[in-house]
Parts: structure tokens; C-alpha cells; sequence
């Protein structure tokens, strides 16, 4: 994804702020400090930061107005040139561009893979619709074909996506005293362990009670139903890169135009996100939107149906700017996107509104080698194959890219990644030992 790999930032000085919860974001400052970083710092915003990155680690316990200016002084005080954050719409998250572009510093983003499910996503100034890939399709058409790395399937990560947001969470929690002014984007309680203990129950009692709609809807009404895939009520796309105030809005939007639009023999299966499992639970307002809009029978609630197996057999989709909408163009559906996704481009998605699409989705078709060209440039310049949780992405092998250290390896096999490793993280500890808590200078 990125030409030379990891190697592209050696020399550089390198600042973490908050990753993905888990052990992610210290395997990269390993990562880069392997590569040849000159130094890797990480600053700890609650107990959840703490606990997966606590070595070396700079804290900052004040308040979120005064962040921007003790960033940019723990900038220049460290002479930063590269930032690497997880999701560019977090609270924290939010000024670091104003003040790497004033510095001259790179920012690069993580964020969970457009492609999924074997990818995960890196980009330079922003992702999903602050992402700098250009949005003209003659820009993708004009590009030559390329080969594209062969993938490596990353499996169920999902035990180790709970366990890793159970130790996060109650880290957070035990700690609070000590990161009393941070604001998280989901309430930071002993509430918060609840719904993640939760989802693996509901998961089996969701099997059991919809097994019967991998038939109906794979069966007797293949063809014949438009799939509402729900984003994460918390999900920062819904928020800032779409008109609705919540996922609720987004569904009744959704429902009153089927009941008013689609054709009459059509079913609208609306899919809850997995993540969200333990969270929200729309069964209440789907029943009673159903009956204010007289579509009883018509619509289905679903959870854990295998989500290709359902866009083999969907007539459309209908989405806020999840990514599914990329999946669904895979499988060669029309998909109608209500929100700003920097996918929904024309000759890719439906370009008209809701209303009309429930009987356009029926005669459109998508510009199948205009969505292969832009895959691709996706998976080449902004994709890295593996996970958050389970895997890691630091196997450049994988994307066929320049591996310095894997040649190096073979020439020095004595000579592990953890030796050099640890001799960088300790020239790092030493250099961050010079910084008290930011909250003494913020």
C-alpha cells in the first residue's frame, strides 16, 4: 500500500495519539521503530490508552480545550513530523490537521478497510469522506491495470475485538480519577462493559430465533428484497458525514419511502451491524413504523445472516455511507447512498433520490470496470491486508511491497525484530522521560 513499506518513515519522528483498543498501536510504534523511526511517542488520553501502551508513554489529563495547544507544543517540543490516529473525527482527533499543516508534519489515518473484510485502511490527510482519493471517474478510467497483491483471509476477530474493548473499558474506568476531564465518543462507565458481555448472548438467541430467514430470503423471495444494512449508532459517519441525527432517523426516513414508493410485492430487510449487537436494539421502532405505514409482513428485522450470502439474493441496498455500499457494488447491486461516502460516485452508485429508487434500482446498472479500476486503486494506495484485533497489518509480505527487514532477517537471522525493538523503545523511554504529563503544562 505504502511503496518501500514501513521504510517509507525511517528517520521520521513519529507522535501516536489514540489508536483502536487493543495492542494495535504498539506493535506499530515496534513496527516503526524497526524501520528505522528516529522516534516514536504515544499520548495517552484515559486508563484504556494506559493500559495496551503504558511504557514511555506521554500522558495528557487536561482538558479538551486546551488540547490544541498542547499538541502543538508537544509538537514542536519533540519536532514531529508525522502523526498516526485512528478515526479523523474523534474530539482529539479533530484539530491535529490545522496544526500538522502549520508544522509541515504528515498525518495519517487508520480506519476500519473500505474493502472488507481482509483489509483494514491507512491514508494520508483523512479517511472515508475527508479521504483525498479523487472523486472524478475519468480519473479511474484512465487508469492502466494493475496488479493487485494476493490477500490473506484475517478470519473471526471478533472474540478479540471483545476482549480487547473489556480490558479498554474497565482500564478506562478503574483509571477515570487520573483522566478526569477526557469525553470519549461512547459513555465511559461501568454501563459501557455491559453491552459487550451482552452481544455474545444476544448472538445466540438472534441464531435461533431468524434461522429461518436464511431460507425465506435466499429462497422464495431471492430477488424480490431491498437490504438496509445500520451503521453503529455512534459511528462517526452518521454524525458528521450525513443529514441524520441518529441511525433511528435514518430508518424511519427509510421505511416511509418503501411504504410509499416500492413496488408492492418487494420486502425491506433492514440488518443490524454486529457491533452494535449489545448496544442498540431497534425492534420497537421498526414494529411501530411498520404498523404507522401499513407495510406489516413486508418489513424484516435481522442480525447475524451471512451478509454476501444476502447481497447475492438483495435487489438494492439502501445506506447512510457504510462501507457494505462497496461490498454491494461487488456483488453488482444498486446501492442508494443517503449520506457522503467518497465511494458514491457517478456510474458506480444511484445517483437520483430515495424515492425514485425503489423502481429504478430494478433497471440500473453499474459500471462494472469503473468499480474494478476504483477497487483496485483502493486495495494499491489506501488498503493494508490483516486487522485491528487479532493479526496486525506489519506482514508487508502481504501487499508484495519492498520488506527491508525481512531480507535483513535472513541475512542476520540472530538478529530479532524484538532485540531492536526494545534497544529503540528504550532510547524512546529515555527521550520521553524528559516530558512530565502534559497536564502539568497544558
Amino acid at each position: 500500500m505504502i511503496p518501500g513499506g514501513w521504510q517509507k518513515f525511517a528517520g521520521a519522528r513519529v507522535l501516536l495519539l489514540q489508536g483502536p483498543m487493543g495492542p494495535f498501536f504498539r506493535r506499530l510504534a515496534r513496527a516503526l521503530l524497526q524501520a528505522g523511526a528516529a522516534s516514536v511517542h504515544k499520548v495517552n488520553f484515559n486508563g484504556g490508552d494506559q493500559f495496551f501502551y503504558a511504557r514511555g508513554a506521554i500522558r495528557y489529563r487536561g482538558t479538551m480545550e486546551a488540547w490544541p495547544s498542547a499538541l502543538s507544543r508537544l509538537m514542536s517540543e519533540l519536532q514531529i513530523d508525522t502523526v498516526f490516529l485512528f478515526g479523523d473525527c474523534r474530539e482529539i482527533h479533530r484539530p491535529v490537521q490545522a496544526i500538522a499543516r502549520e508544522r509541515g508534519a504528515e498525518v495519517w489515518v487508520f480506519e476500519e478497510g473500505y474493502v472488507r473484510p481482509d483489509f483494514v485502511t491507512l491514508e494520508r490527510s483523512g479517511v472515508n469522506n475527508h479521504s483525498p482519493a479523487p472523486r472524478d471517474p475519468a480519473f479511474y478510467n484512465a487508469l492502466p491495470d494493475m496488479e493487485l497483491p494476493v490477500e490473506k483471509p484475517v478470519g473471526n476477530t471478533f472474540w478479540y475485538a471483545a476482549c480487547w474493548a473489556t480490558f479498554y473499558y474497565t482500564a478506562s474506568i478503574l483509571m477515570r480519577p487520573f483522566y478526569r476531564h477526557y469525553r470519549h465518543h461512547r459513555p465511559l462507565g461501568v454501563s459501557e462493559l455491559l453491552p459487550w458481555l451482552r452481544s455474545p448472548v444476544r448472538k445466540l438467541r438472534y441464531r435461533m430465533r431468524e434461522r429461518r430467514y436464511g431460507d425465506f430470503l435466499c429462497g422464495v423471495e431471492a430477488g424480490r428484497f431491498y437490504l438496509v444494512p445500520l451503521q453503529v449508532g455512534t459511528d462517526f459517519q452518521v454524525r458528521v458525514h450525513s443529514d441524520f441525527d441518529s441511525v433511528s432517523h435514518f430508518v424511519e426516513r427509510v421505511v416511509a419511502s418503501f411504504a410509499r414508493h416500492a413496488p408492492t410485492d418487494h420486502y425491506l430487510v433492514l440488518k443490524h451491524h454486529p457491533m452494535d449487537r449489545g448496544y442498540s436494539d431497534y425492534s420497537v421502532l421498526i414494529r411501530a413504523l411498520a404498523e404507522r405505514y401499513g407495510v406489516q409482513g413486508r418489513l424484516h428485522y435481522i442480525h447475524d445472516q451471512h451478509l454476501p450470502t444476502l447481497l447475492d439474493h438483495a435487489s438494492g441496498v439502501v445506506l447512510i455511507n457504510s462501507t457494505v455500499g462497496l461490498s454491494a457494488m461487488n456483488h453488482g447491486l444498486p446501492v442508494a447512498v443517503l449520506g457522503d461516502a467518497s465511494y458514491a460516485l457517478p456510474g458506480m452508485s444511484y445517483q437520483g433520490g430515495l424515492d425514485s429508487f425503489w423502481s429504478d434500482a430494478l433497471d440500473f446498472r453499474m459500471d462494472k470496470d469503473l468499480y474494478r479500476r476504483y477497487r483496485n486503486y483502493l486495495i494499491r494506495h489506501t488498503q493494508l491486508n490483516g486487522d485491528f484485533f487479532r493479526n496486525g497489518v506489519f506482514e508487508w509480505k502481504r501487499m508484495r511491497t519492498m520488506d527491508v527487514m525481512r531480507r535483513r532477517a535472513a541475512v542476520a537471522p540472530s538478529q530479532s525484530t524484538g532485540t531492536v525493538g526494545a534497544k529503540k523503545q528504550e532510547a524512546t523511554k529515555r527521550e520521553s522521560a524528559k516530558h512530565p504529563p502534559l497536564d502539568a503544562r497544558a
